[in-house]
């Protein structure tokens, strides 16, 4: 075998499949799956750049959705305009990390794949 991380869950799932299921409902998959695997590193390189990326990107889209409360006009507008994107962007990328981790890839995020990496160490 010419890799060596071991493609064995404490879940008897697949890796590829375990590791896109840590995205699955974003950063509360992804914590779930650090709980349960202790293991496997794909699994757990997974599961804490779902919960690295996801959980701010959450807070964010919150954030700026409450904005759009206290302000009427082009305030409420704008805000509405910029959480729908974040949202959109943060859609794309759960599908594409999704996608990557079923693949079989290690696809580190920009940022949050390095954070993910050295967390793990």
């Amino acid at each position: 075998m010419s890799e060596n991380r071991s493609k064995e869950t404490e879940m008897g799932l697949d890796e590829n499949v375990a590791g896109a299921l840590c995205y699955v409902l974003t950063w509360l998959t992804g914590i779930i799956f650090l709980l349960i695997e202790k293991k496997n590193r794909f699994v757990r390189f997974h599961a804490m750049q779902s919960t690295v990326t996801f959980l701010p990107l959450t807070i964010l889209g919150w954030l700026l959705r409450m904005m759009t409360t206290p302000f009427y006009g082009w305030g409420f507008s704008l805000f509405w305009f910029i959480s729908n994107i974040v949202w959109l962007g943060v859609f794309v990328l759960w599908l594409v990390s999704m996608y990557k981790a079923y693949q079989g890839e290690m696809y580190k995020l920009p940022i949050a794949g390095d954070i993910a990496e050295n967390q793990l160490k």
